[in-house]
């Protein structure tokens, strides 16, 4: 959906799921970092609002988007963690360099991802420019920060809910 019909920073945080053993790692791009430390902070601030304690939160920083995913598999190294959220910002510009970052760093996460057992969030905005950046860094479409840390929860509170239930057909 796109962000003009929908605040990201909406959600229902009645339905969330009890957080305060899961542990979550968050890597952030410092290219473009006015944007990044703020979706950071939604980040945070949300993980912390719904029952995250500080000392189960690993932080990294990474250059570009780009090393994002190798930044989230190095965390998730180190680290016995339930989510990892990747945060960035990749701003379009004169030529296609945006869509070959984007791609790569979805890719990469995904394949990180489903190799790891591990939920690795994307929350890479691909603006158009920087005002829809700032849009979405807790401007009038809300923070994707926000969201990102939603999604940690839900997949990562997932993802010990399947390691007590039964074991299905074929997996």
């Amino acid at each position: 959906m796109a962000s003009a019909l929908k605040n990201l920073s909406k959600y229902d945080d009645q339905s969330l799921p009890d957080i305060k053993d899961l542990k979550f790692g968050i890597v952030v791009s410092e290219w473009n970092k006015d944007i990044t430390h703020a979706l950071y902070e939604g980040c945070y601030d949300t993980l912390i609002k719904h029952g995250a304690t500080t000392d189960n939160i690993y932080t990294t920083q990474v250059p570009g988007a780009f090393e994002l995913p190798v930044g989230a598999k190095m965390l998730a190294g180190r680290h016995r963690l339930d989510a990892v959220i990747c945060l960035g910002c990749v701003i379009k510009g004169e030529t296609s360099h945006n869509d070959y970052i984007n791609t790569a760093v979805a890719h990469g996460l995904t394949t990180l991802s489903i190799a790891s057992g591990k939920p690795m969030i994307y929350g890479v905005l691909t603006p158009n420019d920087e005002q829809q950046a700032k849009d979405r860094a807790g401007g009038k479409h809300g923070n994707k920060g926000v969201e990102a840390a939603i999604t940690a929860i839900r997949m990562g509170a997932l993802k010990e809910e399947l390691k007590t239930a039964s074991k299905g057909i074929g997996f």
